[in-house]
């Protein structure tokens, strides 16, 4: 928790969605609740990627299942108190790319998402909030891509202009994608 804490309180808030999440964050780990793992089922840590190729002129969606949307790739913390590892771990189990890092030990984005309730593996999840993190990866374009069945129906590389054309999630073409493709431009 320590790391994490820390990491939120050196993020440098690039907009008031940032700067509100990333206090929220901060009060949600100082609560001493159990945030790390779905037993909290009103909130709970997420780290996603923006995974990129070295040029940074394409990144990776999924065809998402449960939202039937293009999008970034990522899963829950499940106990892993290091997010960075986690958003790794999720891009190899999503794609099956081996090739890949982080270009940044931090953080590139913040951000608490929604989450309608749904069905998963046969039982209702109620509605919840992801605490998220994002982290930027680097991966090797020459990489075999696959699906991961029981997560996503396709995936593929897009350009940054593209992958928000893809997405049918509003919030995420208006707030989120676009926010990473600048934040690309840093790196």
């Amino acid at each position: 928790m320590e790391d994490l804490k820390r990491q939120l309180q050196e993020y440098i808030p690039v907009n008031e969605q940032e700067r509100n999440d990333r206090d929220l964050m901060l009060k949600w780990l100082g609560t001493g609740m159990d945030i790390y793992t779905r037993e909290n089922q009103t909130a709970h840590l997420t780290a996603s990627a923006w995974v990129t190729i070295p040029d940074h002129s394409k990144v990776l969606m999924a065809y998402h299942n449960i939202y039937h949307s293009w999008a970034w790739l990522g899963g829950h913390a499940d106990g892993c108190r290091d997010l960075a590892q986690v958003a790794l771990k999720e891009v190899r189990e999503e794609s099956g790319l081996s090739h890949i890092h982080l270009v940044n030990p931090n953080p590139i984005s913040l951000e608490i998402l929604t989450v309608d309730g749904h069905e998963k593996r046969g039982s209702y999840v109620s509605s919840h909030l992801h605490l998220n993190v994002t982290y930027l990866i680097e991966a090797d374009p020459e990489d075999t891509i696959r699906i991961k069945p029981d997560e996503n129906s396709k995936i593929a590389w897009f350009t940054p202009e593209e992958a928000l054309r893809r997405s049918t999630e509003d919030w995420f073409i208006e707030r989120i994608y676009p926010k990473l493709n600048q934040k690309l431009e840093l790196f």
